[in-house]
């Protein structure tokens, strides 16, 4: 086995992970996705958050990534960092921050790109524009 490790399951979650600083991280990280509000990114870096919060890996935490599925048959959210000295979660929760408020225009645009918002997109046409 790879060092510490720890499942948990709740109805609709489950957790696991290795490496663990120690088998509390788990429990954690479930205590943090079932206890936080809003969309599930929200609810899976406060899970992640949570884990790291308890101990995290054993050593130094370099990644940390989402992948969200829902309705379509593509990633609603597929967010990573994956290298950072600094705390790669707390740039994972800036990224889905910054992401979070446009993801509705990104699945219109997979699905009606006239329809969608074009932010400036180069090769917008004319008539997007208006």
């Amino acid at each position: 086995t790879l060092g510490n490790y720890a499942e948990e399951k709740a109805r609709n979650a489950a957790a696991a992970g290795n490496l663990l600083a120690n088998t509390n991280d788990i429990g954690a990280m479930m205590d943090g996705f079932l206890h936080a509000d809003g969309h599930l990114g929200d609810r899976l870096t406060a899970a992640l958050t949570a884990a790291l919060s308890a101990g995290g890996e054993a050593g130094a935490v370099h990644s940390a990534g989402i992948n969200i599925v829902d309705k379509v048959s593509w990633p609603l959210a597929d967010l990573r960092c994956d290298w950072s000295n600094d705390c790669p979660i707390a740039a994972l929760q800036h990224i889905w921050e910054i992401y979070k408020p446009q993801m509705n225009d990104y699945i219109l645009r997979a699905l009606d790109p006239a329809a969608a918002p074009a932010y400036g997109v180069p090769g917008e046409s004319k008539e997007a524009k208006q």
